[in-house]
């Protein structure tokens, strides 16, 4: 099996997982800070919240699929300094799929040609902010040209879908937020710390790929005030 063929193997399975029941709430629970800031589910939410849309675009790079994320500017509205998935604020008079693809081209430039969207995974309600988060999966072809949005994105990072699936890149640590003890867990790659709703919606995306995270091991860090 050529490497194109075993990629295409890989989507072509993900896409045929996305159709089934998803692993929902409980695999994003898995990567949720402790305490949540609010308890409310989507489904008690959803007719009251704010509708946003993100993208997980896979691509290849080099012989490895990889996935894009953005690290927030200081500028934004919300989530200011995060690492997020592209994505943004649903307009009145598009679909979820729209508005996932349109703020990938406002954020970092993919064209939505250049997607080919593989499925959806489950909505997060997200207190902090009032949204509703709707993760859309889609693939490319290729590694696309990038460009980032430097009012919204400060920095991009593609990170390797196997680094994702390895254990050892879950790690949790103790902050202070909002003035209380948390206990935040995180993916951690090259220096970044990807948690929150970020890190929920991953979890779940790892899960239907078939590696759920496992317990992260705990580094009990200095007090560190975190506003999301």
């Amino acid at each position: 099996m050529t490497h194109k063929e075993r990629i295409d193997s890989v989507l072509k399975g993900l896409e045929a997982r996305l159709r089934e029941p998803k692993p929902g709430l409980a695999a994003q629970l898995m990567l949720a800070p402790d305490p949540r800031p609010g308890q409310k589910t989507y489904q008690e939410v959803q007719d009251t919240c704010r509708p946003a849309a993100v993208l997980i675009l896979l691509y290849p790079r080099g012989r490895a699929l990889h996935l894009v994320l953005t690290r927030r500017t200081s500028e934004v509205d919300y989530h200011r300094d995060q690492v997020s998935l592209p994505g943004g604020e649903k307009d009145p008079d598009e679909t979820i799929v729209e508005a996932a693809l349109r703020e990938a081209t406002e954020e970092i430039g993919v064209r939505p040609e250049e997607a080919r969207v593989l499925g959806d995974l489950t909505p997060l309600y997200i207190p902090a902010s009032n949204y509703c988060m709707y993760p859309i999966v889609a693939a490319a072809a290729k590694r696309p040209t990038f460009r980032r949005a430097p009012a919204e994105v400060a920095e991009m990072i593609e990170l390797p879908l196997r680094e994702l699936l390895d254990p050892a890149t879950v790690r949790r640590e103790v902050w202070t937020l909002h003035g209380r003890e948390t206990v935040i867990p995180f993916f951690f790659y090259r220096g970044h710390k990807i948690w929150g709703a970020t890190a929920m919606v991953l979890a779940e995306f790892a899960a239907v790929i078939g590696r759920p995270p496992e317990s992260p091991r705990t580094i009990r860090a200095g007090r560190k005030e975190k506003r999301p």
